[in-house]
């Protein structure tokens, strides 16, 4: 006699999660079009956004929903490892929430993001836009964070994107595994039983607080002077 498994819609990113990726997306690309044309205003303005943004999600990744928080898909070095000869064998098994490499992927994207705001808060252009930090810092803090803001940082985080992207697109393509339309409506479909993020309504009136603190310690951290 054989058995089917029922198919079973599981909520695996909470609305603020999903929140989070598109607003980030959105500020990103804003920031190096501003960038570029030299809309300054609303690069400093977005900056700020990205950096409550990244707060917001370092917090949420201890309290969020189970696979938004760090401890559910940051991996040890042993499962790296063994995901890396599974991919090798072509055997790595559908993930979950992320899976290791996309975990490291998401650790480097945040790590760049706030090592950009950083160093945009410190940056002197001589001309006409300084960040808020800049008067703060020594002027060697300056020169170095400015140069990497404009020359090193913007060109390590567009390749990241694009290899981020890349990634979601091989994996649709080739792999044959939709990351989008999860990180969309926040559903997967599986077979068996698989731990649901929690996502209700005081869950996200608990996340908005959570932003609204986030953004309150930047208004402080760039009215610091």
């Amino acid at each position: 006699m054989s058995h089917s498994h029922s198919l079973q819609r599981i909520r695996i990113w909470d609305l603020p999660t999903r929140s989070f990726h598109i607003f980030l997306a959105l500020c990103v690309a804003g920031l190096v079009a501003s960038g570029e044309i030299g809309l300054m205003q609303l690069h400093f303005w977005l900056g700020y956004v990205v950096f409550a943004l990244v707060l917001f999600r370092l917090v949420w990744g201890f309290v969020g929903g189970h696979w938004s928080r760090f401890i559910h898909f940051v991996p040890t070095p042993a499962k790296l490892f063994a995901h890396i000869q599974a991919l090798r064998a072509k055997q790595a098994p559908l993930s979950i929430g992320h899976n290791p490499l996309g975990a490291l992927s998401v650790l480097g994207l945040l790590g760049l993001l706030l090592l950009q705001v950083f160093s945009g808060m410190m940056s002197d252009d001589e001309i006409s836009n300084t960040g808020p930090w800049s008067a703060l810092v020594p002027a060697n803090w300056v020169e170095l964070a400015t140069e990497y803001h404009s020359d090193i940082g913007k060109v390590l985080l567009i390749l990241l994107i694009i290899l981020h992207v890349g990634t979601v697109l091989y994996y649709k393509r080739i792999k044959h595994e939709d990351l989008i339309t999860p990180m969309i409506t926040g559903d997967k479909v599986f077979t068996t039983e698989v731990h649901a993020s929690r996502d209700t309504r005081t869950s996200r009136l608990f996340a908005l607080g959570v932003f609204a603190g986030c953004a309150y310690l930047v208004y402080r951290l760039v009215n610091i002077a």
